[in-house]
């Protein structure tokens, strides 16, 4: 896992986190989602050593999964800690968010205790960030915590035990954030495979004799009613498909409705319209689904949905039970990692990846075969939705752009041809260059340099239109991406843009000025979104070398 010292994490780390996190939760038994998890710390976060620590029922803890090291595993596996040291390991020491850091200044203390455990001497740190062998660095994994209870988190069931970060450095705060996030994560997997494995005991016992079913029936009821997740119980086949027969109580209160009121509902019914689809394309036996539930306030929450099938009795009627798990949270997360990865950190624009990656979401090749078949994959590979300044999601459906033969859905991108006005409208590149902005840094510094462009990127964002796209391109350099303009259009938005930035900017208590150069370049299929951006780079610097330097910035 990338730390936060690159400018952005790169998405196929977290592509890899998320897939981990996945795993968890698809695990077939405990013993499978123990070592799971810690196999995603290697695997995903970047470590070279993992271990996770057990809760028993005597309260100590066991070395139950270990990963990174077959010698290490084989001398801890199994070895028991007492609970009274584990609670003094995690009073001490440093705590970042719900993580324990224990330098090798203080850990010596532990050295003697009987908390299983592996460490290696080494040199004093050349650096005030460097990992030294014997620093400690814990993540509890604490149960959710029940609804009402007013506590921050649920009883302890573990504990993660990480060593040797791959880059040498302790973590920071993206990395800290990922761990504690993952460790959370995992702490809501291993109590849904106690359930599961729970659950799956009770199932055999339905498939017993009468009197067997009898003894079962009670235990199911109690997994069922005192779940931490949702839980509902829906018929199988028949007119009634799909109805709810039975929910408890916390999906009743995830939902903010009544039992009674949800005896009226199908899943169906409750879904996002949005996520139909992707409910409808999950099995009955065993299928998984993430998508969004409907609240009695109008709101929607984001859930995990997990079927199983239940039998009344040997040959009786079936039933669906489905585990509803509400992972409002970690989609929260998902989407501010995602964030982070696409956008500026100092302007909150989004940075040259995004930008990129938006302008090759309009853009197409000429395919070379009109069968369906690659007709429904280039469909599938263009017919991308792009975002605006805000991230929220829209569909580009430019006018005048000539329609493609075989495409359902992508619309055309076409420049409007120089020095003819026909109307045509086209998406605009606007390429910007602030001038005068490398003598503020000289000058004043690069705080100050810094507020120039927090400002410049604001005021950029003011002028634009909803949908329209500003990004940072690096440096000083900004690009708009503007749909639905003509030529003339294109040129009095730069010059809108232009007077709104070459107004004073107070930075660092002065009031300072930059001037702006732009270039204006047009986006259509056929061209890579680089072609693009550097047709409007070479325009910008013929505007830039047209003008006097003395008239490059005002004042």
């Amino acid at each position: 896992m990338e730390t936060e010292s690159e400018p952005y994490v790169r998405l196929a780390s977290l592509r890899q986190l998320h897939q981990v996190m996945a795993e968890m939760n698809t695990a077939r038994s405990l013993a499978d989602t123990l070592q799971t998890v810690a196999d995603g710390v290697v695997t995903a976060l970047g470590y070279e050593l993992a271990c996770v620590n057990l809760v028993r029922p005597d309260n100590n803890l066991v070395v139950a999964a270990f990963a990174g090291n077959p010698a290490a595993e084989a001398l801890i596996t199994g070895r028991v800690g007492s609970r009274e040291s584990w609670e003094r390991r995690l009073a001490m020491g440093e705590t970042w968010g719900d993580l324990v850091f224990i330098p090798h200044t203080e850990g010596w203390v532990l050295d003697d205790d009987d908390v299983p455990q592996w460490y290696t001497d080494g040199p004093a740190p050349r650096f005030e960030d460097e990992w030294h062998p014997s620093d400690r660095l814990f993540a509890p994994m604490y149960m959710p915590a029940a609804p009402g209870s007013g506590g921050a988190c649920g009883e302890l069931i573990g504990v993660l035990s990480v060593d040797r970060p791959r880059n040498g450095r302790r973590p920071g705060a993206w990395g800290r954030e990922a761990l504690q996030m993952y460790a959370f994560q995992a702490a809501i997997a291993i109590s849904n495979a106690r359930l599961r494995a729970n659950m799956q005991r009770a199932l055999v016992r339905l498939e017993r004799e009468q009197q067997a079913l009898r003894a079962s029936e009670e235990s199911f009821r109690q997994a069922f009613e005192y779940a931490p997740s949702g839980m509902a119980i829906a018929e199988m086949g028949g007119d009634q498909h799909g109805r709810i027969l039975r929910t408890n109580d916390a999906l009743c209160r995830l939902l903010g409705r009544p039992a009674s009121a949800m005896r009226r509902y199908s899943f169906s019914d409750l879904v996002h319209p949005e996520d139909i689809g992707t409910l409808l394309r999950t099995s009955a036996e065993g299928g998984r689904a993430e998508l969004r539930l409907g609240r009695r306030d109008g709101t929607y929450v984001w859930v995990s949905l997990r079927n199983s099938v239940v039998a009344d009795a040997a040959d009786g009627p079936r039933f669906l039970l489905t585990h509803v798990e509400d992972i409002e949270d970690r989609k929260r997360r998902e989407l501010q990692l995602a964030h982070r990865a696409s956008h500026d950190s100092l302007t909150g624009l989004p940075n040259s990846a995004e930008l990129r990656s938006r302008l090759a979401a309009r853009l197409c090749q000429r395919p070379q075969s009109t069968h369906p078949a690659a007709v429904d994959a280039m469909d599938t590979a263009y017919g991308h939705a792009a975002f605006d300044t805000n991230g929220h999601g829209f569909d580009y459906r430019p006018g005048g752009a000539e329609s493609f033969d075989g495409y359902d859905h992508h619309v055309h991108t076409a420049a409007p041809e120089e020095g003819q006005d026909d109307g045509t409208k086209g998406l605009a590149v606007l390429f910007c260059d602030l001038d005068g902005f490398k003598s503020i840094n000289d000058r004043f510094g690069h705080n100050a340099g810094d507020a120039v462009l927090i400002e410049v990127a604001r005021r950029l964002s003011r002028q634009v239109r909803d949908g329209d796209t500003v990004a940072r391109l690096g440096g000083d350099e900004f690009v708009i991406l503007a749909d639905g303009l003509g030529r003339a259009d294109a040129a009095d938005l730069a010059v809108r843009l232009r007077n709104e930035i070459i107004q004073p900017i107070r930075a660092e208590g002065r009031a300072v000025r930059v001037g702006a150069s732009f270039g204006i370049g047009w986006a259509h299929c056929g061209m890579t979104a680089d072609e693009v951006l550097k047709s409007a780079d070479e325009r910008m610097y013929v505007e830039k070398r047209s003008r006097p330097k003395q008239h490059r910035r005002a004042g």
